[in-house]
């Protein structure tokens, strides 16, 4: 359901606007969207649960940021995540009086505060807290014992809030229509479908010459990111594999089990991944994930995506245009797929078609969507606000 309310004309003066986030800790997706929504306004306040400033960029320390009663607790900017039952009564907290706007980004708690009456409130949704959800399991299964004893009960109460928060949210815009789903599904709401910005301008296809005879993995080395899969298909392929991503202990655990074809750097700078992205033979995503930055990253380079069926990637993969799937996630289906991509030559596709397709997924994209889905809660943005980065 998404309200629609008496039109607003948001003014680029003053600071009309407020921007929740759930923790500034670190330089992630999330993040990144946050710093396009505070592009698209200016003057905009940001509102966090915990702000470590010399983690985030100094685009975002430009704004105002105001954090929770969370950041008082004990070595908060660490154990953040400890305090997640906090979290709600902490938003609630929040005073948001005056502001004409409220957009909040979720991913951990960040919906939840009480927006004044008259100031639609947009919720730009990650991800439903994974933790608490579909993933609820197995969190569980890989905690501490303490964490394990404690989650069924906590997790009993957050569930609860978090499905309540969900009514106070006036409309909803999901960043793939895999996150829309699980809006669906656990708070039995409708979301706009806006795909979070890629800096796509920052990629692009080499000449083929330079380009390499090698796949790539690349992404933080958590388990559900599949990098195991990856390694044990191209032990029984035989053929090179670069893995990049952190963190380093991970990288080093993954590189003593590696094969010679398999080459593990763990965490490189921006500048070698974006190397190795315009010259690997293709980019392995084995991973189920909301979005998925990395596939639309390796199309603005030039190169295809050989990618698990599911999730984000079901929105920025094309099979048979700008990739393939496999629809099993074991390494017999990964195996196979690379298999049928070495036979059918898909390599070959045209670097330029890929990287144009990727274009699709630029900020100037973002800001169209998220314009639409505040027109749908009846709030005019500025031209400008929308043309340009702000």
């Amino acid at each position: 359901m998404t309200i629609r309310l008496d039109p607003v004309r948001i003014r680029d003066e003053g600071r009309r606007v407020a921007l929740i986030h759930y923790w500034l800790v670190g330089m992630r997706g999330g993040e990144k969207v946050l710093e396009a929504l505070g592009r698209m306004f200016p003057q905009a306040d940001i509102y966090t649960h915990v702000h470590v400033p010399d983690r985030i960029s100094a685009e975002l320390n430009r704004h105002p940021i105001y954090t929770t009663s969370v950041a008082r607790l004990p070595f908060a900017a660490r154990l953040y995540q400890k305090y997640l039952p906090f979290m709600p009564r902490a938003l609630e907290e929040i005073d948001l009086t005056g502001y004409d706007l409220v957009i909040s980004s979720e991913a951990g708690p960040a919906k939840g505060v009480i927006a004044p009456p008259e100031a639609p409130h947009l919720c730009y949704c990650h991800s439903p807290m994974r933790y608490i959800w579909d993933q609820y399991h197995t969190y569980r299964a890989g905690a501490g014992p303490l964490t394990r004893a404690l989650m069924p009960r906590l997790a009993h109460g957050l569930r609860s809030w978090d499905a309540i928060s969900a009514a106070r949210v006036d409309g909803f815009a999901a960043n793939s229509t895999h996150v829309a789903n699980r809006i669906r599904k656990y708070w039995r709401r409708e979301a706009e479908i806006v795909h979070p910005p890629v800096a796509v301008e920052s990629f692009a296809p080499v000449p083929r010459a330079e380009r390499g005879e090698f796949y790539l993995w690349a992404g933080e080395l958590a388990p559900y990111k599949r990098p195991d899969l990856a390694l044990e298909a191209f032990r029984r392929l035989g053929l090179p594999l670069v893995m990049l991503g952190g963190p380093d202990r991970t990288a080093r655990r993954l590189a003593a089990q590696a094969p010679a074809n398999v080459r593990v750097l763990g965490p490189v700078s921006a500048d070698v991944l974006k190397h190795h992205l315009a010259r690997c033979k293709a980019l392995i995503f084995p991973g189920e994930e909301d979005f998925g930055i990395v596939p639309v990253e390796a199309m603005a380079s030039g190169r295809p995506v050989i990618a698990y069926a599911r999730g984000g990637a079901l929105d920025t993969v094309v099979e048979g245009e700008t990739g393939l799937f496999f629809h099993e996630q074991s390494v017999a289906a990964l195996v196979d797929a690379v298999e049928r991509f070495e036979a059918d030559r898909i390599d070959r596709l045209d670097p330029a078609r890929l990287a144009a397709w990727a274009r699709r997924f630029d900020e100037a994209a973002f800001r169209r969507g998220i314009s639409v889905s505040l027109a749908r809660l009846g709030v005019t943005i500025a031209p400008e606000r929308i043309s340009s980065a702000g």
